[in-house]
């Protein structure tokens, strides 16, 4: 319990220190482009209300949410792949309960269940999270992916502090809930009460362990590749991309 306070705190400067680098970042993006133009492109900065540039602002906007969503079915998807290897394993080995038990569980099952639902639930996150500013780039232009990084900067921002606050809340709301008398208000363990704040933390684990701290790779991945990859977009028709839209 003690160590929750802190972890709170140390979220809160992870998401802080995120968006700071994030828009560095992106002012590095701009930086970068309008040394390599040789025209009035970005010469003035960035104009967030030309058509093409609001347009992926709101579709940056809704990447953080995309992937959060992602994130959390993974985790659903992945803890009830578990259940159903305990489940089989309980259904195996009826003695596991016993005293003394005869059998031993196999852990390793539960352990490469883990490790492969990790592994292959991140893939379609990943692949939308670096795939998205790298074919906007190419076939949209550099205006275009500076309205994808605001977007996604300002709503990662907002959605991992809520994240982050609201899983922490949930969290401790059930542990609160759980060191109160059963003649108090709150019935302590067991109770209704309880049952509602257990549901209440499942939801706020994936919450603030995470979709919440996995945002802040969202905010600063999509800034490096587009950085990384500048001086390609610009050479797909000076900046303008395959469709040649800005």
């Amino acid at each position: 319990a003690a160590g929750n306070p802190p972890a709170a705190i140390g979220k809160g400067f992870a998401i802080g220190s995120a968006a700071l680098v994030s828009l560095a970042l992106f002012g590095a993006f701009v930086t970068r482009i309008r040394h390599s133009s040789d025209d009035a492109l970005f010469s003035l900065g960035v104009n967030m209300l030309e058509p093409l540039t609001f347009a992926f602002l709101i579709i940056g906007g809704m990447i953080p949410f995309a992937f959060a969503a992602m994130t959390m079915k993974s985790v659903g998807e992945a803890a009830m792949a578990m259940v159903m290897e305990v489940q089989r394993q309980f259904d195996e080995k009826p003695h596991l309960l016993d005293a003394n038990p005869t059998e031993r569980p196999d852990y390793d099952a539960c352990i490469a269940i883990s490790t492969k639902a990790s592994l292959r639930e991140m893939v379609p996150p990943g692949i939308m999270v670096m795939g998205t500013p790298l074919l906007t780039g190419i076939f949209f232009g550099v205006t275009a992916v500076s309205g994808l990084l605001v977007g996604s900067l300002i709503a990662s921002v907002q959605l991992a502090i809520s994240m982050s606050n609201s899983g922490g809340a949930w969290d401790n709301a059930k542990k609160y809930i759980e060191r109160a008398s059963p003649d108090s208000e709150l019935k302590g363990k067991g109770s209704d009460i309880h049952k509602a704040a257990v549901v209440g933390d499942t939801v706020g684990d994936p919450f603030k362990d995470t979709s919440g701290p996995a945002l802040n790779i969202v905010m600063k991945l999509m800034a490096v590749l587009s950085l990384v990859f500048a001086d390609t977009f610009y050479a797909v028709n000076a900046g303008r991309g395959v469709f040649n839209l800005s």
